[in-house]
């Protein structure tokens, strides 16, 4: 049985807002930033090996984001909390919000949780994240921006013991247009195997924070996953970064830029 939270002040800040009046065209977020573990749940009874692995976070994924953060001069949104703790890509309902098992990793720590402790993971993590998150939105909508929502991800390259050959996944929910505009500009990512969907897609249940901010609002979305052993390095993360951030600038513009309408002229058939 996992032992009960002790109250925020114990596990720090839940979420982290950098840039927060940054002018630029998307808000930057990442769910999965952080390997943290409240000293409280005394690692959830993992080996600290697998608390270092992509069990417990996406490594790479907030450098890439800050990067592209910075570069384009957006606010960025990440979690400062393990997402064993409380997956901030998951509704409550999700039992992988919690998950029991991860991959071929049981979670001794979240075995058999209360409704009362899934409550009170809900409201010290998801909860935070997702007003941070929202507030943020807010803020630039009011400011007269329509910021499209980028959340950037990292995938293990082998995953229940099979590979992933590819490798970058430009992911959507119902709507596609960032994603289809940055699948468009195939030449920006020259040498690099990059697919729609995957290695997740939305019938996997990893588009809820798309679901949640972008699509009510209409805001332009994509989620990014990045094979992890590509960005592994500083200097890769931010080779990386520099791809996605001109992607992801080219890509809004495109999707924001009416297409110029051809008049028709006298005698024109």
């Amino acid at each position: 049985m996992a032992q009960p939270m002790s109250g925020a002040s114990a596990w720090g800040d839940p979420v982290r807002v950098t840039n927060e009046s940054g002018r630029g065209p998307a808000i930057i977020v990442c769910e999965h930033a952080s390997n943290f573990i409240p000293p409280a749940l005394n690692d959830l009874g993992l080996e600290a090996a697998v608390c270092e692995s992509h069990v417990a976070w996406d490594p790479g994924a907030l450098a890439v984001a800050s990067i592209i953060a910075t570069t384009l001069d957006c606010p960025m949104v990440a979690a400062s909390i393990s997402r064993l703790v409380y997956d901030c890509n998951r509704p409550p309902s999700a039992a992988s919000a919690m998950p029991p098992v991860s991959e071929i990793f049981p979670i001794p720590g979240n075995q058999n949780l209360s409704n009362g402790e899934r409550s009170e993971r809900v409201e010290l993590v998801y909860n935070p994240f997702h007003a941070a998150v929202g507030s943020v939105i807010e803020k630039r909508v009011a400011a007269g921006a329509s910021p499209a929502i980028v959340t950037i991800h990292s995938f293990t390259p082998t995953y229940h013991g099979a590979g992933r050959p590819f490798e970058i996944g430009i992911l959507h929910d119902e709507d596609a247009r960032l994603a289809d505009a940055m699948l468009g500009r195939a030449g920006a990512f020259e040498g690099l195997d990059v697919r729609r969907n995957e290695p997740y897609g939305p019938a996997d249940g990893v588009t809820h924070t798309l679901q949640k901010h972008a699509l009510p609002r209409g805001l332009l979305n994509v989620m990014i996953e990045i094979r992890n052993d590509v960005i592994r390095e500083p200097s890769e993360q931010t080779a990386m970064a520099g791809i996605f951030a001109d992607v992801i600038r080219d890509a809004i513009s495109c999707c924001i830029t009416p297409v110029p309408h051809k008049t028709q002229e006298v005698g024109d058939a």
